[in-house]
């Protein structure tokens, strides 16, 4: 299915993209045809079942896997390019920090890497932790901090050098309902504030609905869209929202994307 809204200025645009996987019982398609544009300032929620390409097609806009067909560029770049230029930051299922650093230094490692002088490393640090709500921690270990306040240093280490997207597999799928409702506004707050274009992949569907502009719909075997919703949601959106008419109404079109995509199967 393709997407339609071009909108603001594209900065992930994909077109018949695939990528297949060759293994021992044969070829797994787990991108299959996929037409998509992310714009700039958008947050776009990727939902679906496992293997329908999800985290697959994050990971190719990162350029952590390589398509075997089709077109997908990132600010008018290869992938490959675009990481080169520090275009996006990423942040994982689990938090990854290294224990025998502290919350800074774990935050600090992509600017060291990346050769920052020692000043700015400080200077962007306490920004960012300012950022996700954690000054004061800096000095701490991740085995101290809750998973939350973890997850939230795994955000603030891939935005510490300022890459315009950000990409997130999954980032609070581990967490109990309560801190991840917290999560989910703080997310939508730490947008509004920095406008970066967010890719999110969810399992959720109240998580996707609340967090996004646009949600991709996707099915498995081939991994595709079955449907690219526009949310009418205002950008300002507290938690009672998942109550309304209008959250419920996404909601059930969301759901029956991918029953559809299942029936497909």
């Amino acid at each position: 299915m393709k997407d339609t809204s071009h909108t603001g200025q594209p900065v992930i645009e994909a077109r018949g993209l695939n990528l297949t996987f060759q293994t021992g019982d044969g070829p797994v398609h787990a991108l299959k045809d996929v037409d998509l544009t992310i714009n700039k300032g958008d947050f776009v929620s990727f939902i679906g079942p496992s293997g329908c390409g999800k985290t697959t097609f994050l990971r190719c806009i990162a350029a952590l896997e390589h398509p075997t067909g089709g077109t997908l560029t990132v600010n008018g770049l290869s992938p490959d390019e675009a990481r080169k230029t520090r275009a996006y930051g990423y942040v994982f299922q689990a938090a990854g920090l290294y224990p025998w650093r502290t919350i800074a230094g774990n935050v600090k490692l992509p600017l060291e890497i990346m050769g920052f002088s020692k000043a700015d490393q400080e200077d962007r640090v306490r920004k960012v932790l300012e950022l996700v709500e954690l000054s004061g921690f800096g000095g701490k270990f991740p085995w101290q901090l809750s998973g939350g306040m973890q997850q939230r240093a795994s955000i603030a280490r891939a935005l510490a050098f300022d890459a315009d997207i950000l990409l997130m597999d999954e980032p609070f799928g581990a967490l109990d309902e309560i801190v991840r409702d917290r999560l989910n506004e703080e997310l939508l707050k730490l947008w509004a504030r920095t406008s970066k274009t967010i890719g999110f992949v969810t399992h959720s569907i109240p998580e996707a609905v609340y967090l996004s502009t646009k949600i991709v719909v996707m099915s498995p075997r081939p991994g595709r869209i079955t449907d690219v919703i526009d949310s009418p949601l205002p950008k300002d959106r507290p938690l009672e929202i998942r109550d309304s008419p209008e959250f419920i109404e996404i909601a059930h079109r969301v759901r029956e994307g991918l029953r559809a995509g299942h029936l497909d199967d």
